[in-house]
């Protein structure tokens, strides 16, 4: 229970940032329109192609291959405005103000290195993929789910370690494994429940966006009624959906945004401790829970 609620200290400490700062939230909202572009334009091709040459050796190559690149794309689209809000945030806590023309250029700077990221994440994918197989055993299924986790977490660290150090993906994958072996991660996930408020966000959001929309759409189709049945159909499953979606991307920003500056203070902390060699305090918004 200590742990929920020092997540929810958190994403309150979190989101004060982002109110004193608002560009320290624009990346979470950039990356989804974004997100929905390179979706689009993947997914494109990829419906043709089943169209067209499913049954063929060549189309399922080039489905598995199109589905590959999918998961490139959205991974690098994520990690691309992950890593401008880790640097606006790590401006915003060392200087007072996190700049965007220095988030895109630390962008610039680092955008092969997030491309290699981009490629491990993808092929880990694939690994757990085929880990679980087409098979429902819990044993593969608990194996899989492992060895997503892992990296997920891992990558958490890895990418302000990328971003606040210059460094590549190798050289941060060893920084990431120092830091935990060091102990120099003095707070973990199960202290500070941010995954867990923020699963609970999402869940809640999604339901109040099911529900709403489910009500609006259904209300203007039945309102329509008559002889606008067609119409009223449209529009009200139109009107259902976007407001089911507009929920649903505030869950995704609030759970982005929250979850990218918890491990970036964790990071920032565990180099200051390192650097000054004795306990020192953590970044504001993680030492106002804590010290709560």
């Amino acid at each position: 229970m200590q742990s929920f609620s020092r997540g929810w200290q958190f994403l309150k400490q979190a989101w004060q940032m982002a109110s004193a700062d608002k560009d320290l939230i624009k990346p979470s909202i950039y990356t989804l329109f974004a997100g929905a572009i390179v979706a689009i334009i993947g997914i494109i091709p990829i419906v043709i192609a089943t169209l067209l040459f499913s049954n063929s050796a060549f189309g399922q190559v080039f489905l598995y291959l199109g589905g590959a690149l999918l998961v490139f794309g959205n991974f690098i689209i994520s990690y691309i405005f992950s890593a401008m809000t880790v640097y606006l945030i790590y401006g915003y806590l060392s200087e007072g103000d996190g700049r965007m023309d220095k988030a895109w250029a630390i962008v610039k700077r680092d955008l092969l290195d997030l491309a290699t990221l981009a490629a491990a994440s993808t092929a880990v994918n694939a690994l757990q993929k085929l880990v679980k197989g087409q098979g429902q055993k819990a044993g593969r299924n608990l194996l899989a789910s492992l060895i997503q986790n892992i990296w997920t977490e891992a990558s958490y660290l890895i990418l302000p370690a990328m971003v606040i150090e210059d460094i590549n993906l190798v050289d941060g994958i060893k920084r990431a494994t120092q830091i935990v072996q060091d102990n120099l991660l003095l707070v973990g996930i199960s202290t500070v429940g941010v995954k867990a408020v923020t699963g609970l966000i999402s869940f809640a959001l999604f339901l109040t966006g099911a529900g709403l929309g489910s009500a609006l759409g259904y209300g203007i189709i039945f309102l329509a009624g008559g002889t606008t049945v067609t119409f009223g159909l449209v529009i009200g499953i139109v009107a259902g959906l976007l407001v089911f979606f507009t929920f649903t991307m505030i869950a995704t920003v609030i759970k982005t945004y929250t979850t990218t500056a918890y491990h970036t203070c964790l990071y920032i902390w565990a180099r200051d401790v390192e650097k000054a060699d004795k306990s020192i305090s953590a970044p504001t918004p993680l030492a106002a829970v804590l010290d709560a």
